[in-house]
């Protein structure tokens, strides 16, 4: 599979945690498919949640 351009780096942003919380949230994940960065696909491989 060829992922989008950002896949990498909002995937990162989701999975890096600090001070327990992650720096994004999946409501930001959510916003970077409304704005194209990722897929609806894209984000539920990053999530685990359905878009």
């Amino acid at each position: 599979m060829e992922y989008s351009k950002n896949f990498d780096k909002v995937k990162n942003y989701y999975n890096t945690i600090i001070n327990g919380e992650r720096l994004w949230n999946v409501a930001r994940v959510r916003n970077a498919v409304v704005k194209g960065w990722i897929t609806e696909e894209e984000y539920n491989e990053i999530t685990g949640e359905d878009y």
